[in-house]
């Protein structure tokens, strides 16, 4: 403390050049006014490597995992977009009858001339020798059912045909006479084409132009209807059943709660198959349910539901499968949630349901969209359930899809289908984050 006058100074031109002399030793400033680390290089690019070298060594340590994801889901995703609308197999087998077929007009009601005739001839008997003619019939059998047969049949007696090859073809099969034939091998030609797309929207392009199928050949978009519908159903069952499930896990004491978890995790423990086939035995006629409907006097003996080998039985098994992936979204952020504010709003006048509604409810929408989310894009892909319990009419597209990569060997088709149902998935989750929000989902 000091009497009179001003305060004491402090000695700040000593400090300042003291700090100014530190500073100028540590970033070495320079006589040109750029700022230099310790080494001499420029303060600025100093920075700029080090955080090149972090950012190098993130990617280095996420490298992995992004060879991962390429290899296991970008590449597979592409290969089914490019054989969607790959068809280079005419191309290849009859490379002279796709050049000739060109100048050919299918709407003039004349077959090609003899010069295409000729040129296929020629393919046909070298296609012969590569084993590859019966290929090519399978590929033009997707848009005309006989051309398989028409192909194998022709067989070595093609090869073997002198000029005329025109008439020669003819007595071979009537077939070959037909515009029809010769319609569907130009149409074939292009190395890319719509036709598999065209197939999976019951669809077609015939010399008249495009059209839709007869009405008894149309059943991919009902098949995808269907799907869409019984996705939500299943959805909305698991929400149901759910949420009062992870409402009493989370608000459990831990030693019960966890106890609980065991048993909804169990259907994980259990093979896909083996949980399918059991919901087989349990809801046929005579099964289980039937009869403890019948024994607790709800159904007559002679009224007994049909609960399996339709869309109720594929209902039932593809919830009970699906729930666990409903609960534990739910649960992880209802876990989360304070009991306070419940409590707050019921210390405000708030009766139960309004404190529910009102204040616990919205807290946990973020785990109903990542579990809605979860369980129809796990829904609409399902095959093995619907095949085994879903019986005509609780198929999803997806067993189609099964069923052209694996029996018909339609792989196109089934890339299309399968890229159709990718893009619906798509547009789903772009209209859900547009009235949602995806930043509304969260896991925990």
């Amino acid at each position: 403390m000091w009497r009179g006058g001003s305060p004491p100074r402090p000695h700040s031109s000593n400090a300042g050049e003291k700090m100014t002399s530190t500073t100028t030793d540590q970033i070495g400033a320079s006589g040109d006014g750029i700022m230099r680390a310790a080494d001499g290089t420029p303060l600025k690019r100093s920075l700029a490597r080090a955080l090149r070298r972090e950012k190098l060594r993130s990617f280095l340590l996420i490298l992995p995992l992004l060879a991962f994801i390429t290899l296991t889901f970008l590449m597979p995703i592409a290969d089914m977009l490019f054989r969607s609308v790959e068809n280079g197999i005419v191309q290849e087998t009859i490379p002279r009858t796709v050049v000739a077929l060109k100048d050919w007009d299918a709407s003039s009601g004349e077959l090609p001339s003899e010069e295409v005739f000729a040129a296929f001839q020629q393919d046909f008997t070298e296609a012969f020798k590569n084993k590859t003619h019966t290929r090519l019939g399978l590929r033009l059998n997707y848009d005309e059912p006989g051309m398989s047969g028409l192909f194998r049949k022709s067989g070595r007696k093609a090869t073997q045909l002198e000029p005329p090859y025109r008439e020669g073809f003819i007595d071979i099969d009537q077939d070959w006479g037909k515009l029809e034939t010769w319609r569907v091998i130009k149409r074939a030609s292009p190395s890319l084409t719509d036709g598999y797309f065209l197939a999976a929207v019951d669809a077609e392009r015939t010399s008249d132009g495009l059209q839709m199928k007869p009405e008894k050949e149309r059943i991919y978009l009902y098949l995808f209807w269907r799907t869409m519908f019984l996705s939500i159903v299943i959805t909305v069952s698991c929400l149901l059943l759910g949420y009062p499930i992870a409402y009493l896990l989370a608000n459990l004491p831990l030693r019960t709660s966890n106890l609980l978890m065991i048993l909804v995790l169990l259907p994980f423990w259990t093979s896909l198959l083996v949980r399918t086939s059991a919901w087989k035995v349990l809801l046929q006629q005579q099964g289980v349910v039937n009869d403890t409907l019948v024994w607790l006097g709800i159904i007559d003996t002679t009224s007994r539901l049909e609960l399996i080998n339709n869309q109720t039985g594929t209902i039932i098994a593809m919830t009970h499968i699906l729930l666990p992936f409903m609960i534990l979204p739910l649960f992880s952020v209802m876990k989360t949630i304070s009991p306070s504010y419940v409590r707050a709003a019921k210390s405000l006048g708030a009766n139960d349901w309004t404190a529910f509604w009102r204040v616990y409810f919205p807290q946990t929408v973020p785990g109903i969209g990542a579990g809605a989310i979860l369980v129809f894009i796990l829904s609409i892909g399902y095959y093995i359930t619907p095949e085994l319990v879903g019986g005509t009419s609780g198929i999803f597209i997806s067993n189609r899809i099964a069923y052209h990569i694996s029996t018909s060997l339609n792989w196109g088709l089934a890339a299309a289908l399968g890229t159709i149902l990718l893009g619906l998935v798509l547009l789903l989750f772009y209209v859900y984050d547009k009235i949602v929000g995806i930043d509304n989902v969260k896991l925990g």
